[in-house]
């Protein structure tokens, strides 16, 4: 494939999402919140995995491969815990003055699938996205390299948690893509507010929990060297790693939801610990691309996204 770096570097940030993909966010830096919107062009598809065990999702039933719909309309990711959720109205809102929707017998009806982070406790408490918030986003969403680091719904965002919030390491948004030998863009957008470590290609922790000389500690040695449970008190129990895969292959919506889990392997990569009762993991696949699927297509475009969605979790914390 080609635009990727040397093996375990986990793609480029230099390439943009496929044609027609638009990324915007909002963020309020004081109440350390905001939200980030992925608005793909009319008629995509999607597929979502959701792992671990404290998820805080909207209208992901509707794109699993059960349901009788086959688009979406926007992808949301947000910060303000269960609160944020009100952000994907907004969203739904500029969507149908764009007019933009699932075409229906009384008008299109937008299609926003939407899942949250856990970030009440960084910031304001009281600072949540809302409908303006995700009308703004949406405002701002325009196509190209999207913006990373501490914005939209990773304004909020740390990693390492083991010791308390105070000793976590701060993360954020990220970002990464690839393209294959066809040409076809594999790109990963990952807002990353992990309970565990961020870890490198090499295996070493690129962010987690802080010694007492600011050194990198390993969340997964402190567990296995406890005696008795952590300090319930301090440990933050609401934690979250979120992906977009976006993509220009032709996928339709089963096959969207094979990547999805596919590009989940490559949270596993780069988190750890991961999936955990303490986390809401949760990727989208966005797929844009026309014509049939074909057998080798979902394999080939899942093993990108997996190297691409580590890579774009390695660069929101570094």
């Amino acid at each position: 494939m080609s635009g990727l770096n040397p093996p375990g570097a986990g793609g480029q940030t230099t390439i943009p999402p496929p044609h027609g993909f638009l990324v915007g966010h909002w963020t309020n830096e004081q109440g350390a919140t905001g939200c980030t919107v992925v608005i793909p062009p009319p008629g995509s598809r999607a597929g979502v995995d959701v792992r671990g065990g404290g998820p805080g999702t909207r209208e992901t039933d509707v794109i699993s491969p059960f349901a009788g719909t086959s688009e979406i309309t926007a992808v949301l990711l947000t910060g303000g815990s269960a609160f944020g959720l009100a952000a994907a109205d907004g969203v739904a809102h500029w969507l149908e003055e764009s007019g933009r929707g699932y075409e229906t017998q009384a008008g299109r009806v937008p299609i926003v699938s939407a899942a949250v982070v856990y970030d009440l406790a960084e910031g304001d408490p009281r600072a949540r996205p809302g409908a303006d918030a995700g009308y703004a986003a949406c405002a701002s969403a325009v196509a190209g390299i999207p913006k990373r680091g501490r914005i939209g719904a990773g304004a909020g965002a740390a990693v390492g948690k083991i010791l308390g919030r105070e000793r976590s390491a701060t993360a954020g948004v990220g970002y990464a893509a690839a393209r294959n030998g066809s040409g076809e863009t594999v790109a990963a957008l990952a807002v990353v507010n992990a309970f565990g470590d961020v870890i490198g290609a090499d295996g070493r922790a690129l962010a987690g929990p802080r010694g007492d000389e600011g050194e990198v500690l390993s969340t997964a040695e402190l567990i296995a060297a406890m005696k008795e449970p952590p300090d319930w008190g301090r440990l933050e129990e609401r934690n979250t790693t979120l992906v977009c895969v976006m993509t220009d292959a032709a996928l339709d919506k089963a096959a969207c939801a094979r990547v999805s889990r596919m590009a989940s392997g490559g949270v596993s990569r780069a988190v750890d610990p991961v999936h955990s009762d303490v986390d809401g993991d949760v990727t989208f696949c966005v797929s844009a691309g026309s014509g049939a699927t074909d057998r080798f297509t979902p394999i080939s475009i899942g093993t990108i996204a997996a190297t691409v969605t580590a890579g774009a979790i390695r660069g929101a914390v570094t």
